[in-house]
This record gives structure tokens, sequence and C-alpha cells, in this order.
């Protein structure tokens, strides 16, 4: 599709919308071969974003009115927890209609002709539920539908009806992950989390068990936005970094949107993590208590108030707990295995989540949560148990969320109100450069979701919210920066969803975000399709703008990066060369684009997934590492902000088997990733050029009660700045002019390489395994009992490295550990 030429869009065939679909997966699959076609610039890409929308009234106008016909609406639930059930196939026997429930349990099928229907709705896992309906003309019909669990045993592996979900949905770039996928997972510890699970999905990079961050395709941690229930957390990993905030048997599911995501995000220029939790048990008290040598867990739920009838309103309330005390019992338990057990391992946290839920008899409700998560941490020397750094993080907050199912309409309405604040100090032994930075603020937003026919939808929304920051730092030239920032974002909204005959699927989105302390206006075109060559074989792409104003305050000189904290983009003038003070910056917003293609084929038990993808980090701002530096022409830098491009793109391969008792995934991927500044262009120090997973899993036992599972990562080396060499620090003015520096005992200060991040580590690779055997006690309740072994052939994976004396501590040698869990 050639850039420049005007393009017609309601006059478009199908076929014309096919070769719209092809063209950015064969541009991505064509990458640096121009010849053969060429890669979309900028301006090509952002002409075409904007000859799209055009389609958007066209399509809009044509899904309008709809005099002789009418719509069914509802959710459907769990009959044992009430539970709304999820991405569930729901339709009108014999015929046509049909659609699937959303992340609420909820559907809205319309356009029905009027008459007399059977309403079914069908999952693996499940009996089928059905209801008898009568549509009138203009009428709008409201039903819940209850799912009893099949008696007959079925591996719920993978969520049922993702087949047709992915005939339906774009899904580009979309990983979705549920709390059954994560506990098969080998667990260290025996305890399973979406940290260690995030792990082996595509186009995440990790570094490492303790300390360590997720890289989602060539973003920063501060550039991926995590979402709890659509409520922002600004640091969902523990320092030990096997663990999350998040409870897992809370967790309904996961979505990790790792490039090209639509308008309902924003704020962020690579990536979002959005989970959702679990209502709590409409019906009976349950729970589940575990205890590990890591950690001890609780989780509670049930009733406040019973349904009177399976359709009836009900109060329920979910509080899980979660508490580390890995620092006594490492040493106890483990100081045989040698270091780091044998001086400890200084890692403990506490997790408190807790949720009340007003469920009323048409399905909506509203949800009242709070959290609090407090992580603490030190780094010894294995040597002589001395503290080499520590540092500690908190994050406190609560809000509300809602939905609404108006009677007279067939919208869905949900939104929220919530705010948060996270804090992290952080010093490192002799480096006299302590570290701090905090962000707090509130959030509130509210959607209108249209259900239209054939899977096709319209939603649109309004979302605002204030962040202050503060930020303590300084620089290896010893110069300080303080800052403390205040925003206010306002945002608007809308994606019209189209699906023509379940063959072709367009989505384009459009986010317009208001920058207030920046006074900018942010336009932001995104778009998703896919085709459907066959119910098997599918083609898909996304493309999108997206900005930001919350920049990373990591240093790039840690050879393993343990600070994370935040802060808001600069309010002053930043030029793009600070040495001549020329070329100023026009707006102080990060932005990227982001291009995705992709190709999803399954036959039988098997799913392949290939995507390409590339972001342009066109703009971004880092804290300035040259801060003090005096330039050739004399001029001192005396920046807060150094302003960066980059670039990264890459190709990631996935493939799962599920047969019945036998489940396998593999994962490959391939990325690069570069920034650069005035000076010189360098590798971020995520940038991992090769990741591979393999996991497997397999249920044993005449009732199924036993699980093995297997897990290998292979990882190439980080980069990292290089030592150059020491020098004595003296104080030149501690006595004023009587200062005698000859007979001072200087600090030792260090010289790095001009070369930023010209070093590489050495490859990680670790195997996992480990076996579950499930008790049955009585008809709720069973006993867990889980045996892990992490880094079964003890790698020496490299952690931290002290620069002065070198000294060299390593992630976790083999670690086995027993697990148990009461389930009741």
């Amino acid at each position: 599709m050639p850039c420049g030429k005007s393009r017609d869009f309601s006059r478009w065939s199908e076929p014309d919308f096919k070769k719209a679909a092809l063209y950015f997966p064969l541009s991505l699959a064509a990458f640096g071969r121009k010849k053969l076609l060429p890669f979309p610039s900028k301006r090509c890409f952002e002409s075409f974003m904007k000859k799209i929308f055009s389609l958007l009234l066209v399509l809009l106008c044509a899904s309008i009115g709809y005099a002789q016909t009418g719509t069914v609406k509802g959710f459907i639930y769990e009959k044992g927890s009430g539970e709304p059930v999820i991405y569930t196939n729901v339709w009108l026997l014999g015929t046509g209609y049909g659609v699937q429930t959303d992340v609420n349990g909820y559907f809205s099928i319309t356009g029905i002709p009027a008459g007399s229907y059977t309403l079914i709705s069908t999952q693996i896992g499940y009996d089928s539920a059905t209801k008898e309906v009568t549509i009138r003309p203009g009428g709008i019909t409201t039903q819940k539908l209850i799912m009893s669990r099949s008696g007959i045993a079925l591996d719920d592996i993978t969520v049922s009806g993702r087949k047709q979900e992915r005939r339906t949905l774009v899904n580009a770039g979309v990983t979705t992950v549920t709390p059954r996928e994560m506990k098969m997972l080998p667990s260290a510890g025996g305890e399973p989390d979406i940290a260690q699970y995030l792990q082996v999905t595509p186009g995440v990079v990790f570094t490492g068990d303790q300390g360590g961050q997720l890289y989602i395709r060539g973003g920063s941690p501060s550039q991926t936005g995590i979402l709890l229930d659509g409520v922002t957390i600004y640091n969902p990993f523990h320092s030990i970094g096997l663990f999350s905030v998040f409870e897992t048997d809370a967790i309904r599911s996961v979505d990790i949107q790792s490039a090209g995501f639509n308008a309902q995000y924003g704020n962020r220029t690579s990536a979002i993590l959005d989970i959702h939790t679990r209502d709590g048990n409409k019906n009976r008290t349950e729970g589940k208590l575990s205890v590990s040598p890591i950690m001890a867990r609780a989780m509670l739920e049930g009733p406040i108030m019973k349904p009177k009838d399976e359709e009836g309103s009900s109060i329920t309330y979910l509080l899980s707990v979660k508490h580390s005390y890995l620092d006594q019992t490492s040493k106890a338990l483990y100081g045989s295995f040698g270091e780091p057990f044998s001086s400890g391992l200084p890692y403990a946290f506490t997790d408190l989540y807790g949720k009340v839920t007003f469920s009323g008899n048409s399905g909506s409700k509203l949800n009242l949560f709070g959290f609090n998560f407090d992580d603490r941490a030190k780094f010894l020397n294995t040597q002589t148990d001395a503290t080499i750094a520590d540092f500690r993080w908190t994050a406190t907050g609560g809000g509300a969320t809602f939905v609404v199912s108006p009677a007279g309409s067939s919208a869905l309405i949900d939104g929220k109100f919530a705010y948060s604040k996270y804090g992290i100090d952080y010093n490192e032994t002799g480096q006299n450069v302590p570290r701090s930075s905090g962000i707090s603020g509130f959030e509130g937003g509210i959607n209108f979701t249209n259900f239209l026919p054939g899977y096709s939808q319209f939603k649109y929304g309004l979302e605002v919210s204030g962040i202050a920051t503060n930020l303590s730092y300084t620089n290896n030239f010893g110069y300080g920066t303080s800052l403390d920032r205040q925003n206010t974002i306002a945002s608007l909204f809308a994606i019209f969803r189209k699906n023509f005959s379940e063959k072709f699927i367009v989505e384009p989105g459009l986010r317009i975000q208001y920058y207030a302390t920046l006074d900018k206006f942010s336009p932001e075109p995104r778009i998703g399709m896919k085709y459907n060559i066959t119910p098997n074989l599918r083609l898909k792409a996304a493309a999108g703008l997206y900005s930001q104003n919350i920049i990373s305050t990591k240093n790039d000189r840690d050879i393993v990066n343990f600070f994370t904290g935040f802060l808001l983009s600069p309010d002053k003038t930043i030029y793009k060369n600070p040495a001549t003070s020329s070329d100023p910056v026009q707006s102080n917003l990060l932005t990227a684009y982001h291009i995705l293609g992709g190709v999803e084929f399954d036959i039988q038990h098997f799913e392949f997934n290939l995507e390409p993808w590339f972001k342009d980090f066109t703009q971004n701002f880092e804290l300035n590492r040259y801060k003090g530096q005096v330039y050739a022409n004399g001029s001192i830098d005396n920046n807060d902000f150094v302003f960066e491009t980059g670039k990264a793109y890459g190709i990631d391969f996935s493939t799962k088997y599920s047969n019945r008792r036998l489940y396998v995934w593999a994962v490959m991927g391939y990325q690069y990733v570069d920034r650069t500044d005035f000076m010189q262009t360098y590798p971020p120090p995520f940038d991992r050029r090769f990741n591979a997973n393999f996991l497997a899993a397999y249920t044993a036992g005449k009732h199924k009660d036993i699980e093995l599972s297997l897990r290998y990562n292979l990882g190439s080396p980080f980069p990292f700045t290089q030592t150059q060499g020491f020098y004595e620090n003296l104080n030149l003015t501690s006595n004023g002019i009587g200062t005698n520096y000859l007979q001072q005992n200087g600090q030792l200060g260090l010289l790095y390489a001009s070369q930023v991040n010209g070093g590489r580590l050495s490859y990680y690779h670790r195997v996992d395994i480990s076996a579950k055997k499930r008790f049955e006690l009585s008809k709720q309740s069973n006993l867990e009992a889980t045996f892990s072994i992490t880094n079964l052939f003890n790698r020496n994976n490299i952690f931290y490295v002290n620069r002065f004396d070198n000294t060299r501590v390593y992630q976790l040698p083999i670690f086995p550990s027993l697990s148990l869990s009461w389930n009741f």
C-alpha cells in the first residue's frame, strides 16, 4: 500500500481489506530487504494510521439501527463459587447469533430478529447451560446462565473457548495466562507465582531470581504499565525476583500486552500487564494455607451475605496475606549448600490484600479493595557477611471499581477510582550516594462498551489521573539531583471492532491525552487487524502511537539494577546536544510507535505463533549520566536529564502442545535494543539478544493427583559498563583555604569505561523441576505436597559484582524445597 496515495475506505472491497491486513506482517517479515518490501517510514506509518480512521465513521454508520430486532444480554456464572465464567461461547441455538463473554462474564447479543430462541452456553469442563428466551422488536432481555462443572475430569490446561477467541479477536502481541497455567510451572519453594510464569512468555526478558525485573520487548520497567483490576501498581516484583505482590489463587486472568496494544491503555510506551482478580465465593467459605522454606501464605474468601437464589444479590470478601521469612530460614536450612545460603539470604517481604464485592441481582457490582506491600533486602559480602547494599520499598493504596449493566441498555459500564503510593530507598556501602524515589497519585475513569452483532464492539471512555513524584539521586561524578514534580493527565479513548463474517477483523482506536503541566495534547491513533485464511491459519497485525510522562531512575552503570524509582518527565527545556545547547526538544513527552505482525496456526493439539515486532522510541529521557562533565568548548553540563532515542526489534516464536495429561510449551526469541544520546549509541542493561524457554508438565496417577513439571531457560549475556580503574577521591575544601590534601585519606573512586554497557556478562541458564501430589481429605478439602528443585545443575549465574573489591554474588544455587498446602 503506497504511502501518500489517497484511498477512500468506503469504497474498499473485502480483497482490499485483505491486502491491508497482510501489509504489516509482510513488512516485518521482509525487514532489512528494502528492495522486496520497504519497511514503512514514520511519515508513511502516520499517514496510513490517519487514513484508516475514516473507516471508523463508515463502519459506525453501517452498524446503527435495528428497529425490528432485539437484544439479549446478561452474565454467566459458575454454580459452585458464583465466579464469572470468562471467555466462554454463548449463542442462540440454530442461528448464527453469538458472542463470547468478557472478563466480567458479561455478554450481549444484538440485532436478533423477533421470535423465540434457546440461549446456550458451552465451556470445556462445564455442563452446557440453556434458557428459553423471547426476543421482541426493540426490546432488551436480561438473562443469567449458571454453569456447573462437568462430572467428567477434563484437562483444563488451556482456557476453554480460546480457539473461538483467536478467530474473533485481534489479540496481536497478547498472551493470556490463567492460575492453572501458573501452577504447572516448577515453582521455587513450591510456591507458584505470576513472576515466575512471566519469565517463559514471548518477548519477556528477566534479569534473574535475585533483584529481578521484567523487560518486555525493548521497554524498561517504567515503560510497562502494571494494572490490578485497572489500577496502577508501580512495582509488583520483590527483591527476590521469584515472587510478585499478587496472590496466585486470587487471580482470575492475566493479559500480557507486549506490543501494539490498543487505545484503552495509556501513559506507557512499551507494554501492559493487565491482572484481574476474583470476587470471592458467593456460596461458602473457602481458603488456602500453605507453608514452605521461603514463605507462609493464607487466603480466605466467602459470603458476607449469601444470595437467596442462584440469581440473587450477594456480598463477598477475599483476603490474602504472604509473609517471607527467607532471611531467617535460608542459613539454618540451606547453609550446607554454600553461598549465598551460608551467609543467609537477607530477603523479607509482607503482602496484604483485601477486597469486598457487592453484587446485584442484575449482575452489576461494586468492588472495594486495599493493599499494603513491603519489601526489605540487603546484599552481603560473601567473605565477611558485611552489608554491601541495602534497600527497602513500600506500596500502599486502595479504591473502588464497578460494573453496571443498565436495565434499558445493552451497553456495559465500568469504572474505577483509586489512590496509591510507592517509595524506595537504596544505599550502597562505600559509595556515599544514597538514592530515594517516590510516586503517588489518584486515578479515576469510566468506560462504556457497546456490543454489536457478529462479535463486533464499540468501546469508549474517559480517564483522569494526578501524579506526584520525588527523587534524590547522585551520579558518578558526585553531582546530586533532587526533583519534585506533579502533573494531571486527562484522557479520552474510543475503539471500534468490526468482524466481517469471521473472516476479517479490523479494530481502529484513538486515544487523546492531555498533560496539564506540559500543556501538551497527544493524539495517539492505533489499529489492530486479523485475517482468518482458514479456521486454523490466521494473519494478524497491530500498530500505534504511544506517549508517557513517567521516566526511569535506574543507573545504567549498575551491573545488576536494584533501584526501581519513578519521576515525571522534565518541565524545562531539554537540548538534544547539551554540549552546545542546540536543537531544543519541542515536547518533553516520551514517545514511541509500534508495528507488530504475526501468524497463528493450530492443528489438533498443537498451537504455533510467530510474531516479528518493531518499536521506535522516538523520544526518551534519562537521568543525565554526564552531569558535571566539562566539554571541549569549556561548558559544564548542569542538566538533570539527557535526551535519547532508541530502537528495539525482534521476533518471537512459541508452540504449545496440549493433549489429555501432557502439556508442552516452547518459546524462543531474538531481539536487538539500543539507545542513542548525543555522545554514543549503546545497549541498555536489559539487551538480552537471545532467550529460550522450554516447559513440560505431565499429570499422572489414576485420579490425576500427581503433577510433574520441568522448565529450562537459556539467556544470552546482559551488557554492563566496565570499570576502567580507580583513583583517590580527595576533598580539597574540607578546611577551607587551610586544607592540606597531602594528609588526607581520600575515598576510593571509580573510573568507568567511556563506552556505556560495552561489556557482556556470562550466559544464563537454569533447569527447574517439581513434583506435586494431591491427597483428598474430603469432598471440599485436600492437601497438596510439592517438592521442587530450582537450579538443578547448580549453575553459577552472576547476580551482583562489587566494583571496589570485585566480590561476586551469584543467583540462587541448587535450591531444593518442600511445601505443603491445605485447600478447604
